[in-house]
């Protein structure tokens, strides 16, 4: 009987241990796609065919995506911004934001469709929830994404 309580004090800890790392958390899953979206981009260029007047002539962004599933998007305009003391003017206030893009929420990749979809949870302009946009990545860690009812390319590099 001595000889056995060794070998059972060893089997309930071992099992202790294993109900412990089962009932652990764990990150998801991730394809190597998921992981190269992964992490804060600069924006390098928008190319259009139809460009917006609002947003000058090399505006600059941000977008980022995290490995939870969550992303953001940024992007002013390069153009003279308005500035005033005290609160502005509505047409003040309407230029200030136009030809900027803010927001964020969750994105899901489809990497059959190769398309990655922005589901908004907050914009500064109301607009679709859903913004859906076909996807390339390029040598020297550049990511181009293309919105399905767009020619507009925009090129985001990887900040480092």
């Amino acid at each position: 009987m001595r000889r056995l309580a060794p070998v059972v004090l060893w089997i309930f800890v071992v099992g202790i241990t294993v109900q412990i790392s089962a009932g652990a958390q764990r990150a998801p899953v991730q394809s190597d796609v998921q992981r190269r979206f992964v992490g804060t981009w600069r924006l390098v260029s928008i190319e259009s065919a139809t460009p917006n007047p609002n947003s000058g002539a090399r505006p600059t962004g941000l977008i980022y995506y995290d490995s939870t599933g969550h992303m953001a998007a940024q992007i002013m305009p390069d153009r003279p911004r308005p500035s005033w003391t005290g609160s502005p003017t509505p047409e003040q206030a309407k230029d200030a934001i136009s030809g900027y893009t803010a927001y964020f929420g969750t994105y899901t990749i489809d990497e059959r469709a190769k398309t990655v979809t922005h589901h908004r949870q907050g914009s500064l302009v109301p607009g679709p929830v859903d913004f859906v946009r076909t996807y390339e990545f390029l040598p020297g860690d550049r990511l181009v994404l293309i919105p399905v009812d767009s020619k507009t390319r925009l090129t985001w590099e990887r900040i480092k």
